[in-house]
Formats: C-alpha cells, structure tokens, sequence
C-alpha cells in the first residue's frame, strides 16, 4: 500500500469514527417534536418566542409576513420595556406619523393603495372619496408622515417597511370592524 493509500484510510477511520460518534450522541438526545408549535397548541406563541430573547425587563415586539400587491414583505422591531418607557413618547415623528391616519378617509385612501390602486384617478372612484384636491391633500399628509410614498408621475405606494407596522397599529386600535 502506498503512502497516498495509507493516508485514505486513515482519514476513512477519522470519518468512520466520528460518524460512530455522532450516531451514539443522537440517540440519547430526546427526540425533537414531530410537528412544529401551531397556534392551537400554544396560543401565545409568539409571546412564549418573545419571553425567552427578553431582558429582565420586558419588552414589545411587533412582526408580520404579508403577501401585497408588490411582493411577500416580511417585518419585524422590537425594544425592551425600558428603553421604549424611556423615550419621548411626543417627540417627533410619532405624534406627526399616529396624526395623519386620524381620518377614516385616509385609512380607506391607505387601505385601497394596499390593495393595489396607485393613483388619484383610482381613489376619486371610491365612494365619499371627494373631489380631486381633497384627494390630494389627504395622500400629501400621508407622504410627509411615511406612510405613503411617491411611485413615479403620479402613482403611490406603501414603502414596504411601513406596511407592518401600520397593520400593527390597526389591529391595535381594535382591527378593521
């Protein structure tokens, strides 16, 4: 045998004995769950994911994966309790950001762009949606505040990294009725 041959088996053995290894480590492990945790199964799965990342101090996270019109967006911030208490809750942009969805015309005018409509031509379409410089007034206070962005000559769209968090904040204010 050869010194190249001689050198294969022995990394054939390494192999073989690690492999022998590996296999007696797996089978004193307890086995992992056959299926993975559904909301049936622990309702506050996402509360339970959360609680084991924490600091002693809690926090809040919030997170969604939405299929738009643009794409698969998938979103997630999060802070620990006291650097969220700790910040000026009236300082800039919040109370500019939570201001500009304060009108029912505005979350319908936000609603129907997350469905796909893009300009003001498709809004002025919708019911009680005014008249074109209404229109206009209201996507313009959005567009300051983020949650709206400028597409192009006269299209709009929601920037991805707005979509969750505004979902967030509906459901928060009690969901869509």
């Amino acid at each position: 045998m050869t010194s190249a041959e001689k050198e294969i088996v022995r990394e054939l053995d390494d192999i073989r004995e690690r492999l022998a290894r590996l296999e007696a480590a797996m089978r004193t492990q307890t086995p992992l769950p056959s299926h993975h945790p559904s909301i049936r199964d622990d309702p506050f799965w996402a509360l339970s994911a959360l609680k084991e990342r924490l600091s002693p101090h809690g926090g809040v996270v919030f997170a969604g994966a939405v299929n738009s019109p643009a794409g698969p967006i998938e979103w997630q911030y999060g802070l620990t309790a006291d650097v969220l208490v700790e910040r000026d809750w009236g300082a800039n942009p919040g109370p500019t950001a939570l201001a500009a969805l304060g009108s029912s015309v505005r979350l319908r005018f936000v609603q129907a762009i997350a469905n796909g409509k893009e300009t003001v031509a498709q809004l002025a379409e919708s019911e009680g949606a005014g008249t074109t410089g209404q229109i206009y007034h209201h996507i313009n206070q959005l567009v300051a505040a983020g949650w709206l962005e400028t597409r192009g000559r006269g299209r709009y769209g929601i920037p991805p990294e707005r979509l969750v968090p505004l979902l967030v904040i509906l459901l928060a204010a009690g969901g869509p009725r």
